[in-house]
């Protein structure tokens, strides 16, 4: 079973989106370990729509808070805390896609951070990328802290309008593969992931 981790520079820079893409390209099962914000919606529930293979499942998650905010807070609301021992991958034979919530050290608890979730899972990662200003800083700190943890760093993928001067330098620094591109689309929906998926596809035999 292959674990691929899809985490961002920050929160909203498109992880759902790509998970989605990844998700149906690899016919992959897909699984969001903390959601946050599920009082108005979950990231599950949009993958679902968008996905339209019938092979991939889609598994519950592991802690569902109703506040929009970092998770620690949102347990913390609920009167819980999160425990990252009691999360455990879901049961399958199949390919997972996991998405994080948030950026690499969003907090858990009072201690752990979703880059610990990552290092539990073993998972390779993907790091989402959108241009914005500080996203430069945002994306090689990111890479740095996977850096120093000893991930297992798949590629990067780039959402939204392309901004040349800043993928450059952030291709540059890290080193690391633009696995590939998705852009600011008017309307999301099962038809362009599906099209986005085709030129994922090769991420298979990788």
């Amino acid at each position: 079973m292959r674990r691929i981790f899809v985490t961002g520079i920050g929160t909203d820079v498109g992880k759902t989106v790509v998970s989605a893409v990844l998700t149906e390209a690899l016919k992959a099962d897909y699984w969001k370990p903390v959601q946050t914000g599920s009082f108005f919606s979950t990231d599950t529930a949009k993958v679902q729509k968008w996905v339209s293979n019938t092979e991939s499942k889609f598994h519950p998650e592991g802690y569902l808070l109703k506040q929009y905010m970092s998770p620690h807070a949102a347990a913390e609301l609920e009167g819980m805390e999160i425990d990252v021992n009691s999360i455990s991958l879901p049961n399958t034979n199949n390919n997972i896609i996991i998405e994080g919530a948030g950026g690499l050290m969003v907090p858990l608890n009072r201690k752990e951070f979703m880059i610990d979730l990552i290092k539990k899972f073993d998972a390779e990662v993907i790091l989402v990328i959108q241009n914005y200003l500080g996203s430069i800083n945002h994306s090689l700190l990111s890479i740095d802290a996977l850096k120093n943890r000893g991930m297992n760093i798949l590629g990067i993928v780039l959402n939204g309008p392309p901004h040349q001067l800043s993928e450059d330098i952030i291709l540059d620094y890290s080193g690391l593969k633009l696995l590939g591109r998705i852009n600011k689309e008017a309307e999301l929906n099962a038809e362009v992931i599906s099209r986005y998926a085709k030129e994922f596809e090769y991420l298979k035999n990788k």
